[in-house]
Order: structure tokens, then C-alpha cells, then sequence
């Protein structure tokens, strides 16, 4: 019996450690839906400079948080989302935003894609021409006659 109860106290023990290892669970009180939504959505969009591809939404790091609460402090002040996504991109770089701006630096990574896409059309195109033409042309002399001696040779016992 004093097994069970030394066991049942360490895995109480234990889970009490991890959950506050966990970290503690941000409690963020809005007034209105309509900002509690721009900073759901401000949070999704931003990326954690530590973690390599995470929003700072569901990422656990310091930096994160603190992300999460200026973005709290600053809608809270009623700033305007592009002013608070100017903000994070002047302190943290463009390599927070999940959708980067269209800048002249940016085309590239803009345009690319549809180029791309673009470019493949057109080559699938040039290659269906290609083989259309070519089933579409005649047998020369040489091949004609070469046809006929296969077909002739199959026909003869």
C-alpha cells in the first residue's frame, strides 16, 4: 500500500513540474471581438525571429512573448495593424511577415512563381507542336520503301 501511495506522489510531483515547466498561459482581455480578431490575426501573421518557420502565435520562445505583448500594448493604444506590422519590421526585418511586402527587392519572390508558370505553359505548348508536326509529316523515299520490305517480309511464309 505505502508503494502505491509513493508512486501516485511522484507522478503528482512530476506533473506539477512539467506543467510549470510548460510555461504560463496568456490571458489576454479584449473588449471588443472585432480587436480580439486583429490580434488573432496580427499574431498568426507575424513570424518568430527564433524559431525557423512558427508565428509567434503558438511559439513558446521569450521573444515571442514579448512579440505578443506589444502587439497587445499597441492595439490596445488603438494603433492601426499596418503601424504595428511597420513596427515589428523596423525592430525584428522583413523576415517577420509571413507575406512580405511587394517591394523592388521582393519582385523577384513575387514574380517568380507566376513566371514560372508561365514559362511551363508555354513549354508544354512548344512540345505538343513539336510532336504534332512530326506525326504529321511524310515518310520519305528511303522510309517508305524500308515500310514496304517490313510489311512485304511479314506477309511471306
Amino acid at each position: 500500500m505505502a508503494v502505491i501511495r509513493h508512486t501516485t506522489l511522484v507522478l503528482v510531483l512530476t506533473l506539477i513540474a512539467g506543467l510549470s515547466w510548460a510555461g504560463g498561459i496568456e490571458v489576454r482581455e479584449f473588449d471588443d471581438p472585432v480587436l480580439e480578431q486583429r490580434y488573432k490575426s496580427l499574431t498568426a501573421s507575424l513570424r518568430c525571429p527564433l524559431c525557423e518557420n512558427q508565428a509567434i502565435d503558438d511559439s513558446d520562445a521569450p521573444i515571442s512573448g514579448d512579440m505578443r505583448e506589444q502587439v497587445y500594448v499597441m492595439l490596445q493604444d488603438g494603433r492601426a495593424d499596418i503601424e504595428i506590422l511597420d513596427h515589428m519590421t523596423t525592430r525584428f526585418g522583413d523576415y517577420v511577415l509571413y507575406n512580405p511586402r511587394l517591394e523592388g527587392r521582393t519582385l523577384l519572390l513575387w514574380g517568380l512563381p507566376g513566371t514560372l508558370v508561365v514559362l511551363g505553359g508555354v513549354l508544354v505548348v512548344v512540345i505538343v507542336r513539336r510532336r504534332r508536326n512530326a506525326s504529321a509529316q511524310a515518310l520519305s523515299a528511303e522510309e517508305r520503301a524500308r515500310l514496304d520490305e517490313l510489311i512485304n517480309r511479314e506477309r511471306t511464309p
